[in-house]
């Protein structure tokens, strides 16, 4: 079988004469082909995120680099799937967030980007920015807050009063509570007056608009790595235009319609921000909201050079819209890769301090399967009768990486002819 044309499934035929060759131990270990994957990326996109992330471009760099991405198929177990080193993922829904958090839980040595509780911290617009607003940076480069907001959740006839009791000034940014993934979810409004505020539809949040000389600045954070970009925005609303408009009126789509156009058109308008206020910015985010892919958009209030405020943090963003993207996404998931050690999962709690690493190479398709089949089965009989526990699997494309519990009265585990050679301790 197929997945997405990437990666070949054993039919039932080829699988009992694996079994077979595994229980006779008439195969080789110590397969190589000559360039395996050092990373196996599974995704779950929806297919418009899909076009957008995975261009050709990136593709063809992380083939190069030793990156395979494979797709995931959604009508299958997750856990049935790979074996993967990362989980890439942007499926909204609460089905969704159960199977990857049990798909964790049963295999805590995968990579899963980002995990759904920390994901879910962005996608109500109320406790998004408070993580922000409880920031204390230092003030050497400048100050970042977030501008003053309301939630209304129900009643459009209590937003003026509302409004008025909170000392909110006019005119407001009206967006959606909740981030669904739907296309409505995305649609902001300005409101210029009091009487067109009970035209909006609750749950929303309503934001103050600070004049910000219709420039937006949209940081992208992937991993520990970060890039800046000018956008186009809103232009700034003066007093008096305030007591000639009333209504609600969309957004327009101006960042997004800009995405495309040259940075370097914004050089002569907007400064970008000071880089170590936005290295602290997004390292301290980085640990509050658990998150390693996402996006800031920030403003700098106009004629106050140092004053910026986030106004929208946004899960796995449109990453293809950012210059060179190819090369700052596959540089961060080969850092996975050298990162995730013996030191990590006894870290997370997966191994303990009598852990014993075994790894050999196994090449790739079915010769990979071949050393999966046969280590598993190894690890299930005669490593368990001496004193050794099996803890987990890893198979990479650097080879099958075995993660084992060695009791005390073992001291060292070596390989050799296929066999796992155990000295015991002479005091035991």
């Amino acid at each position: 079988m197929k997945l997405n044309g990437e990666i070949s499934y054993n039919t039932d035929g080829e699988e009992d004469e694996i079994l077979n060759e595994v229980n006779s131990h008439k195969f080789p270990i110590g397969f190589v082909s000559p360039q395996p994957p050092k990373l196996i990326v599974g995704y779950a996109l929806t297919s418009k995120k899909k076009k957008s992330f995975l261009q050709p471009k990136l593709v063809a760099l992380a083939r190069n680099k030793g990156i395979l991405f494979v797709g995931i198929d959604l009508n299958r177990s997750l856990s049935d799937q790979g074996p993967f080193d990362v989980v890439l993922h942007k499926l909204l829904g609460q089905e969704w967030f159960q199977i990857i958090q049990d798909y964790r839980q049963k295999h805590p040595e995968v990579t899963v980007l980002d995990p759904p509780d920390a994901i879910g911290r962005i996608n109500n617009r109320q406790s998004m920015l408070e993580h922000v607003a409880n920031l204390n940076l230092p003030y050497c480069y400048g100050k970042v807050g977030v501008p003053r907001q309301l939630v209304i959740r129900k009643d459009p006839s209590s937003i003026p009063d509302a409004v008025t009791k909170a000392g909110l000034r006019l005119p407001l940014v009206a967006k959606p509570l909740i981030l669904d993934g739907s296309a409505k979810s995305h649609q902001l409004c300005l409101a210029y007056d009091q009487f067109s505020l009970t035209k909006l539809e609750p749950p929303l949040v309503l934001q103050e608009f600070v004049n910000h000389g219709g420039v937006l600045f949209k940081v992208y954070i992937v991993g520990e790595a970060i890039k800046v970009v000018r956008r186009f925005s809103l232009p700034d609303v003066c007093k008096q235009e305030l007591t000639k408009i009333a209504g609600v009126f969309p957004f327009p789509r101006v960042s997004g319609a800009a995405a495309s156009a040259d940075d370097v058109d914004l050089d002569h308008v907007a400064e970008l921000p000071p880089r170590p206020l936005l290295e602290s910015l997004a390292r301290e985010l980085r640990h509050r909201l658990g998150l390693r892919l996402f996006n800031i958009d920030i403003i700098r209030e106009n004629g106050i050079g140092d004053l910026y405020y986030v106004i929208d943090i946004n899960y796995f963003p449109g990453y293809g819209k950012m210059p060179e993207y190819e090369h700052m996404f596959t540089d961060f998931l080969l850092s996975l890769c050298r990162t995730s050690t013996k030191s990590d999962l006894l870290h997370e709690g997966v191994l303990d301090a009598k852990s014993v690493l075994i790894t050999f190479s196994c090449g790739s398709g079915r010769n990979r399967e071949l050393s999966r089949i046969w280590l598993s089965k190894l690890l299930e009989s005669r490593i368990q009768e001496e004193h050794i526990a099996p803890l987990c699997l890893r198979l990479t494309g650097k080879g099958l990486l075995a993660f084992v519990s060695v009791r005390s009265s073992i001291t060292s585990l070596s390989w050799e002819n296929s066999f796992f050679h155990i000295s015991p301790d002479p005091h035991h």
